[in-house]
């Protein structure tokens, strides 16, 4: 087995008064050439915006872009005719293709609103823009994981352009679980969004995460109530 640790406060920062990010990866004004990208996940972006404000209408090209609200509401709109709020509960998905044009806004004017954007490479270019949006809540398991990205069209969660797998966990202190890779040569960036857990006797306490690759499976235990996403990719990539 194979592991990369990034600890919460080694990731790159920004602090824009509207938007205070932090970066799992090299991102606009903030690159490390040891932290580019985990395989085919490219940007893993832990975001807060301020009441009222957003991201102007901006271009995204050749990739899959999935959005987690954490707590508050996204309003969402693009040049597909799509528009909307995308709130916490729910996950929206973008494959950008061959290129679209879409803002991002906080949709109260009286809380914050957090969020990860997630970045994966696909493994088609130039396919047709695409848009969805659903709620979680239905098959959202209590201390346990379950699955809220796929490469299928008809497994629950979104579907991208990618042999790529989410799970969100909700787990109770001293939850024990094995997670089984899915891929040959893939890997898993695990993320803890709240909480402290171990995985094979490495702890990882809130925003810090593990690379975990050229293993089949490993043992991750709660050490107290957490939170935590798991992205499994390749890690070969074109």
């Amino acid at each position: 087995m194979k592991t990369i640790y990034h600890k919460a406060d080694s990731r790159g920062s920004a602090d824009h008064g509207w938007l205070n990010t932090h970066f799992s990866f090299s991102f606009a004004d903030y690159y490390n050439p040891e932290r580019i990208h985990f395989g085919a996940l490219r940007v893993l972006n832990d975001d807060t915006i301020a009441a009222g404000e957003g991201f102007g209408t901006h271009p995204h090209d050749n990739m899959e872009i999935i959005t987690i609200p954490l707590s508050g509401d996204l309003e969402h709109k693009d040049n597909m005719g799509n528009s909307g709020v995308i709130r916490h509960g729910e996950i929206q998905v973008m494959s950008a293709g061959t290129g679209i044009q879409h803002s991002e806004f906080n949709h109260n004017k009286n809380q914050e609103l957090k969020l990860l954007q997630i970045w994966v490479y696909p493994n088609k270019k130039n396919v047709e823009p695409r848009y969805d949006q659903i709620s979680i809540k239905d098959f959202e398991k209590e201390n346990d994981l379950f699955q809220i990205v796929s490469p299928n069209k008809n497994d629950k969660g979104v579907w991208i352009h990618q042999d790529a797998w989410f799970y969100l966990g909700n787990l109770k202190q001293a939850w024990t679980g094995e997670y089984v890779l899915k891929g040959n040569n893939h890997g898993v960036y695990v993320f803890v969004i709240n909480g402290k857990i171990t995985i094979e006797n490495q702890e990882l306490n809130m925003r810090d995460a593990l690379g975990i690759s050229e293993t089949k499976e490993f043992k991750i235990k709660a050490e107290s109530d957490s939170r935590i996403l798991l992205i499994e990719v390749p890690m070969n990539i074109n």
